[in-house]
């Protein structure tokens, strides 16, 4: 009963987004008052009926209810409760139910806090959504049904939850992912709504950005989650693979970190409109083709959950009609943007430009890097872009980013006096190229891509610590952060972010030691100046699934640092085998060993692979940082201090444009 039940509220849903996403717009033009207050009541039922359905599939889990196809395809008795949980977002079916779920959820934060929206473009922004919700309620009835029972009988057992799923970052990952991608629909149908309404003005880019920063902050955690998964779970001991699922989500992200950026300018200067409303459309239509190349079974891939081409289809015409009717839309209405803004070569404005120019020529290499063997295999060709073609024409775009987000945050609005600010930047500079000198001797061998990274990173680092500190320059300490805005807090810690997640990126990839070994019981070996004494080989049983366990004291110079045990996994339900590696983690280094297979059949002599990895941490950490500084962004008090006008707002000069003896910024950031 509570399949059909479940069953019934998509339905339920799935009539209530066709009313949302017609009769809301229609009364936003006849100016029935009926019609247009009847979008936050029917956005609260679209999402109380898909919270239900949701719950419904979770209590099948629960009960371990293998009449549903779904549920025996991903579950089984032996799982534990935690596993069951999550299980539920294990597939394509609930995992889209899920995805809608995340969407409806947006959309109940938009019906309860844009209330004080104008009336019109409120009940436009919610019928921009129901229609968007409607595809994807569609595409789950008609496609992914995650109730249908569909087996001859029901079987005594479940299939099993796949055993890389059956991890505790999955409880996070997946829903965190999700709020990053269906969160940028939100900034996607504030821009529609302005398009209809031909109104783009600093108001409308203020109520837009805490949505797009909320969402850039959600997609940030998500990856960060989905990047740690990859390197523990899946024993290869890497961070990225440029796998094509991997990039379905980086896309949307660097689209985003524009958007962001740009949406800051349409809001403090009423210019970058068409730059503004452009990205807004881009990185919605980006996270809509990640959702095409996951699903749609174009792709192989750990990540990738369908390989029907009937939803591909139906995911790729969906795609097509909302990209072509907002970029039609674009193009008629957005034509009007006339407004001419002057500023100086060496300004925030400019800098801020080529910054957007730098991440959409990063978000095209992704893209095309991505979508060429797809185009290639069209013709008849078959072959692979993977790291070494990414990692050779990637870096060379955020190579420019990265000096400029240098520079970018010590400039004025409009116009500033360079020749000030050259002092301050050679000292930064000299700092930077020192400290990078010092940490690259200090690393044994000398690389030129490790200098370059480390000296971007301390640049970085320094010139945010540089504005920081002259930004509250006449504070003392005690109260120098709460003289800060949000906004410039929130980008400090961010960049900060930037700066060290790359000195992860840099000396993880160019000083790690990998190495595969034949160990044996009593046996010791040494890599990366540790020593492994590998101390026993023994069988463990789990609640569902058999182990074979080695066991390796770890030591530096005689001294012992730790026992890492890494397993070699059998899951009696699926029967399959899987790697469990064992890490020692730490601030500087991470210690990593994961099991092959065994040599002789009394398993006391092991096939290991064991890295020793140098800062890898610090990738993670900086994408915490870029997440916490966001988080401190969107809670910006100037969100809720909406301009009269455009002309208003902009009539006398913000403390932004302030300019100080050497004329460096001491006012809001970007």
């Amino acid at each position: 009963m509570h399949a059909e039940l479940g069953q019934y509220l998509i339905i339920l849903a799935f009539f209530m987004c066709m009313s949302l996403a017609i009769f809301p717009m229609i009364g936003s033009f006849t100016k029935n008052a009926v019609l247009i207050h009847s979008a936050r009541p029917l956005t609260y039922l679209i999402f109380t009926s898909l919270l239900g359905a949701f719950l419904c599939l979770e209590y099948s889990f629960l009960i371990d209810d293998f009449s549903v196809s779904y549920v025996a395809s991903h579950s089984n008795s032996l799982l534990p409760t935690i596993y069951k949980i999550t299980a539920v977002w294990g597939g394509h079916e609930g995992s889209f139910l899920l995805w809608v779920l995340t969407l409806a959820g947006w959309m109940l934060f938009v019906a309860l806090r844009t209330q004080h929206f104008p009336l019109i473009r409120y009940c436009r922004i919610l019928s921009v959504l129901g229609f968007i919700c409607l595809g994807f309620v569609s595409f789950m009835l008609f496609t992914s049904n995650p109730f249908e029972r569909t087996l001859p009988f029901v079987p005594i057992d479940g299939s099993d939850l796949n055993p890389l799923l059956q991890d505790l970052a999955m409880i996070i990952h997946p829903p965190m992912l999700y709020m990053g991608y269906v969160g940028f629909a939100v900034a996607f149908a504030f821009a529609i709504a302005a398009l209809i309404e031909g109104k783009w003005d600093a108001a409308w880019a203020r109520r837009t950005r805490p949505w797009a920063i909320a969402a850039w902050v959600c997609l940030t955690i998500g990856m960060m989650l989905g990047s740690w998964w990859a390197y523990y779970e899946l024993g290869w001991g890497g961070w990225w693979f440029w796998d094509p699922s991997e990039n379905a989500s980086f896309m949307p992200w660097i689209a985003g970190t524009a958007l962001i950026h740009s949406l800051a300018v349409t809001d403090k200067r009423d210019s970058f409109k068409g730059w503004t409303l452009a990205l807004s459309l881009v990185t919605f239509s980006l996270c809509l083709f990640g959702t095409f190349l996951i699903r749609s079974g174009v792709i192989t891939s750990v990540h990738a959950f369908s390989n029907d081409p009937e939803r591909g289809v139906f995911i790729l015409m969906f795609l097509l009609v909302i990209v072509g009717a907002s970029i039609l839309l674009f193009i008629t209405r957005a034509g009007g943007i006339t407004k001419k803004v002057n500023f100086d070569f060496y300004s925030k404005d400019m800098f801020l430009l080529l910054n957007n120019i730098l991440l959409i020529s990063a978000t095209f290499v992704v893209f095309f890097g991505t979508i060429y063997p797809m185009i290639a295999e069209a013709f008849g060709r078959k072959l692979s872009v993977g790291a070494p073609w990414f990692n050779a024409i990637f870096p060379w775009p955020m190579f420019m980013l990265f000096v400029l987000l240098g520079i970018g945050p010590l400039l004025n609005w409009k116009r500033h006096d360079f020749s000030k600010l050259i002092p301050v930047l050679v000292k930064i500079a000299i700092v930077a190229l020192v400290l990078s000198l010092i940490a690259t001797f200090s690393l044994g061998e000398f690389y030129l891509w490790v200098l370059s990274g480390l000296f971007l990173s301390f640049w970085i680092a320094g010139s945010s610590m540089f504005f920081l500190s002259h930004t509250t320059r006449h504070a003392n300490w005690q109260s120098k952060l709460s003289k800060l805005s949000n906004a410039n807090l929130g980008m400090v810690i961010a960049h900060l972010g930037v700066a060290v997640t790359l000195i992860g990126i840099i000396i993880s990839s160019l000083h790690s030691v990998e190495k595969d070994l034949r160990v044996g019981v009593g046996q010791t070996v040494e890599v990366g100046g540790y020593e492994f004494r590998m101390l026993k080989s023994e069988y463990i049983k789990g609640q569902n699934y058999e182990a074979s366990r080695v066991s390796f004291m770890v030591s530096e110079n005689g001294d012992e640092i730790t026992v890492l045990a890494p397993e070699k996994r059998y899951y009696l339900a699926g029967k399959q085998i899987m790697t469990e590696a064992s890490i020692d983690p730490g601030l500087t280094r991470d210690i990593y060993v994961s099991l092959g297979e065994a040599l002789d059949d009394k398993q006391q002599v092991w096939a290991v692979r064991i890295y020793v990895k140098p800062f890898i941490r610090w990738i993670w950490m900086g994408a915490i940082f870029m997440g916490i500084g966001g988080i401190i962004a969107a809670l910006d008090r100037r969100f809720r201090q909406l301009p009269k006008t455009a002309h208003d707002s902009h009539k006398t000069p913000d403390k932004e444009t302030t300019q100080d003896p050497i004329g460096t910024t001491v006012g809001e950031s970007a």
